[in-house]
């Protein structure tokens, strides 16, 4: 399967007290998504320097990052989902392969994307190529998603309980790990196609929310790798 979303993706920090009344808010203006909440878990292939997780930090014009993808803990029938994801002046894409829990191991990626007849797994395939790239970290956090009701390619989702391993590299403990952020807080994102909504505009600026640039990969990347890299891990 590939998809090619292209939009803008813009993100906010929130308090557990601005959480709260904004979900509040949306479930007043938008409807909740087909799978309203849910876990994602995520590896992130990179060098062994970090250079993705460095280029993230960096913001340059253009940047792209590949992860491999589920949804809640898998099984072996289950799915994963490889996805290559593109930034180019603000606005974002996505390509994606999907591939069978019980065929994938680290290290197969190259494998399974060679089967695959499509463009996607062809750039994917060369992203992997281009050096001694890796599943090198895991990520993973609790979602809230919401869609919009006049206009369906608006989505809002708040993450919530952000967690972050450099090693340790399975699905199957996904609350083990190195916490993001403090509890109560959030990550809001406001994907969408064209520009904000206007009453969620107000909404955000009357609580004093202001985008921001954050990469999930690059914070853990900076206050887990970059600054304490002798850290004793232990997972809580």
């Amino acid at each position: 399967m590939e998809i090619d979303a292209n939009r803008y993706e813009i993100k906010y920090l929130l308090s557990g007290a601005q959480r709260d009344a904004l979900v509040e808010l949306l479930g007043r203006r938008m409807a909740p998504d087909v799978f309203p909440q849910y876990l994602v878990q995520n590896f992130y292939y990179d060098t062994d320097g970090w250079d993705a997780a460095r280029a993230s930090l960096n913001q340059p014009a253009y940047k792209e990052k590949l992860r491999l993808r589920c949804y809640g803990v898998p099984a072996g029938g289950s799915e994963l989902h490889l996805e290559l994801k593109r930034k180019y002046k603000g606005v974002v894409s996505k390509r994606r392969v999907s591939i069978s829990a019980g065929e994938y191991a680290p290290g197969r990626a190259g494998a399974l994307l060679a089967r695959e007849d499509s463009q996607a797994a062809r750039e994917m395939a060369f992203y992997l190529q281009r050096g001694p790239i890796r599943e090198k970290a895991f990520l993973a956090y609790q979602r809230r998603a919401y869609v919009g009701i006049a206009r369906e390619n608006l989505r809002v989702t708040l993450d919530t309980d952000i967690r972050f391993r450099p090693d340790r590299l399975d699905f199957l403990h996904p609350d083990a790990g190195l916490r993001v952020l403090p509890s109560d807080m959030a990550v809001l994102e406001v994907k969408t196609p064209d520009n904000m909504p206007l009453w969620l505009s107000r909404a955000l600026s009357g609580a004093r929310l202001y985008p921001v640039p954050y990469s999930k990969y690059g914070v853990c990347y900076i206050r887990y790798i970059l600054q304490a890299p002798e850290r004793n891990i232990s997972y809580a």
